[in-house]
């Protein structure tokens, strides 16, 4: 992972603690508490091309990004590990790695800087420090992190359903059309004449053929 550290200055500090307490990255967090999480955060830099998150790395290294500036993919190669599918694009106020600041289990995703892009970084390392500093800040750090981790997965369970109903609905589309062209070819086999080399009175030529052949009974 190519990136450096920058100097702790405040403007920094003050921007992720206004974005890390917004509703759509960790609710349930107070202004308070943001800035004491953010004390314990270092701004990090990377620069286009550069991956943030790898996925399957984990240990106690692992991370959690706040993005603060620029534009990042997120990518897997669940598919194809030549070719990895691009699955969002985040931007400024993202949250990425959270899951991993909690387990340190290998990532599930890779993330790729697509400009210069500013974060604030938290290791577990921090939490840890974190956690025995300032106790209460820690819990609701984590109540929101598990607040935000629990409606992503509800919001899988929606998705999945969704995708078992499309299912459904295309095999149901599948029968139908399978039931038609069972049909259509029912109906070109009855249209169809009797079967090659009989007589109009279903007699085969080849039996008269024969009856022809015998001696005539008068000679």
């Amino acid at each position: 992972m190519a990136f450096r550290f920058l100097s702790a200055d405040e403007p920094w500090m003050i921007q992720a603690a206004e974005l890390l307490c917004r509703p759509s990255v960790l609710s349930q967090l107070s202004r308070s508490d943001a800035r004491c999480i953010v004390s314990y955060m270092r701004p990090c830099r990377f620069e286009d091309g550069d991956v943030l998150l790898q996925e399957g790395d984990q240990g106690e290294n692992a991370h959690m990004l706040l993005v603060l500036h620029g534009d990042v993919s997120v990518e897997t190669s669940v598919m194809s590990r030549d070719n990895p599918v691009v699955v969002t694009v985040l931007g400024e106020g993202s949250l990425i790695g959270e899951m991993a600041l909690l387990d340190g289990a290998p990532r599930m995703a890779t993330c790729v800087a697509q400009s210069t892009v500013i974060c604030a970084s938290l290791t577990r390392r921090d939490l840890r420090r974190l956690m025995d500093d300032e106790p209460v800040a820690a819990a609701r750090l984590l109540a929101s992190i598990g607040s935000r981790l629990a409606e992503r997965l509800r919001e899988s369970g929606r998705q999945q359903r969704l995708y078992h109903q499309l299912m459904r609905a295309m095999q149901d589309e599948l029968d139908e059309v399978n039931r038609q062209l069972q049909y259509v070819m029912a109906g070109s086999a009855q249209r169809q004449g009797p079967g090659e080399g009989a007589s109009p009175n279903g007699d085969t030529l080849a039996g008269d053929q024969s009856a022809s052949s015998l001696p005539n009974s008068g000679s």
